[in-house]
């Protein structure tokens, strides 16, 4: 799964990489957590970034509950589940990161907090479905998205039997194609085959609240 991500850039180098036209204003972020706002490249807009919420809320939902449960969709059920199937066919986009964060299972306690990244790519793009929903009472408007994830790598298995979907810059227009999903679109959905690296970081990452630089460095043997 993907359940805390790290997107260390400022606009302009966001805007760089990505090639975009309009990049709205953020901070650096260490320790991107579920319903924050942050940016995304949709195929609505594919030249520009926008800010949404992290935590997909379908557009026939009721209220925002959904939304802290449905941060990831699986790649082999998004197609099909009504929480994720329109957004699946319409709605795709990219979601910038830096390296994201996984929780590497001990026998002599929980989790050990690690950060994953790629060596060769110090920002690049998870596979990520949007959606907008209406509050009934009050007609606000929540743009608000998910990462799709699917079986761990060969390299991700020893931390996870889950990984996010991590898109091949050649791959970013398939995915954003403005139109319904495609074959082509959904052999995207697959483990990723490039090289990637991973180091333990501190427990300090645990707490959401935490947000600096300093999370992504080594923690201390």
């Amino acid at each position: 799964m993907c359940g805390r991500y790290v997107l260390a850039v400022d606009p302009g180098a966001l805007q760089d990489a990505f090639s975009l036209t309009e990049v709205p204003q953020f901070s650096p972020r260490f320790n991107v957590a579920p319903t924050q706002i942050n940016p995304v490249i949709t195929n609505e807009a594919p030249d520009a970034a926008a800010m949404m919420r992290w935590g997909l809320i379908p557009s026939w939902a009721k209220d925002k509950k959904m939304a802290s449960a449905l941060i990831n969709a699986r790649a082999e059920s998004a197609a099909e589940k009504p929480s994720f199937r329109a957004a699946f066919k319409r709605r795709r986009c990219l979601v910038p990161v830096s390296g994201y964060y996984e929780w590497q299972e001990r026998e002599s306690g929980g989790g050990i907090p690690t950060y994953i990244h790629l060596p060769d790519s110090p920002l690049f793009a998870l596979a990520g479905l949007w959606e907008v929903w209406r509050e009934p009472e009050t007609g606000e408007t929540v743009k608000s998205y998910t990462i799709i994830t699917t079986d761990a790598n060969e390299y991700m298995s020893q931390f996870h039997h889950r990984m996010p979907v991590i898109l091949d810059r050649r791959d970013y227009e398939v995915w954003l194609h403005d139109g319904d999903a495609t074959p082509a679109t959904s052999a995207l959905m697959r483990p990723y085959s490039g090289s990637m690296d991973a180091y333990v970081v501190s427990r300090a990452v645990n707490r959401p609240m935490n947000d600096s630089p300093d999370l992504i460095e080594p923690a201390a043997s």
